[in-house]
């Protein structure tokens, strides 16, 4: 496979991406990251958690130097208000678009795309988080009221179905936690495909978005969030397409 990535203006890419992997890789992809990310990383306290920052960040770079066509090192991020991060002034206005991670437990998911703002979240199932008082402080009455009429089968992959969905539209936008995950109301039932319902802030907002849920593997739940109705998924797994090829020294230093 080429290592330049081409993203159409109706493409919506999410990658999917281990954290979990050999030391050589580790050492690998640390070679991609700034110096104030290896500064960070040598932060944690834990060398898994180590690794994991290494890994998600290095994957980060590796995918985006994939995209825009220039070295892992060159790219420089800024961040918004809540933390959300972007190509930095002099990346962006050569290579306008969007993006987003996420990780949790032992997976990350990057999303890519140019037709507007995106966000993506990914949550591991835990049953002992999903009980009805953080439902009640979080989520909307009416959202409420769903999870209630779910047999407790359904009610734990509902709950993380309403957070991811809830997360990764919050991100898209930027807002993180500062906006009340109650301003705003998404289905959550298994059956139901993702949706963005309204919004308390504005009627017509709801129809700018599109939500979809993403199937990424056992005992996890994850949404993607884009600005747009017209796009197109593609659900991508950098573990057997890309990370190989940092091992063997294939993509751009």
């Amino acid at each position: 496979m080429a290592n330049q990535l081409t993203l159409g203006v109706k493409d919506v890419h999410v990658w999917r991406a281990s954290l979990d992997q050999t030391p050589a890789i580790v050492e690998q992809l640390r070679q991609l990251l700034s110096a104030d990310e290896r500064i960070r990383a040598d932060r944690f306290h834990f060398e898994n958690d180590r690794q994991h920052f290494v890994v998600g960040r290095g994957c980060l770079r590796m995918l985006l130097s994939r995209y825009l066509e220039i070295p892992p090192g060159e790219i420089q991020f800024s961040y918004g208000a809540q933390g959300k991060p972007q190509l930095a002034t002099a990346n962006a206005q050569l290579h306008p678009f969007h993006f987003n991670l996420a990780h949790s437990g032992t997976l990350a998911l990057y999303a890519f795309t140019r037709v507007g703002e995106i966000g993506v979240d990914l949550e591991r199932i835990r049953p002992e988080f999903t009980g009805d008082d953080i439902a009640k402080r979080f989520f909307s009455p009416g959202e409420v009221a769903c999870l209630n009429e779910l047999s407790r089968e359904l009610r734990h992959e509902a709950f993380f179905n309403c957070w991811t969905r809830k997360e990764a539209f919050i991100k898209a936008i930027g807002m993180g936690l500062s906006l009340s995950l109650d301003q705003f109301d998404v289905t959550l039932g298994p059956a139901e495909p993702a949706e963005l319902l309204r919004t308390r802030w504005d009627e017509k907002e709801a129809a700018r978005w599109s939500l979809k849920a993403l199937d990424v593997g056992p005992g996890y739940v994850a949404a993607v969030a884009v600005a747009g109705r017209d796009w197109q998924l593609t659900f991508l797994d950098v573990d057997k397409v890309t990370i190989e090829q940092v091992g063997k020294g294939g993509l751009p230093r």
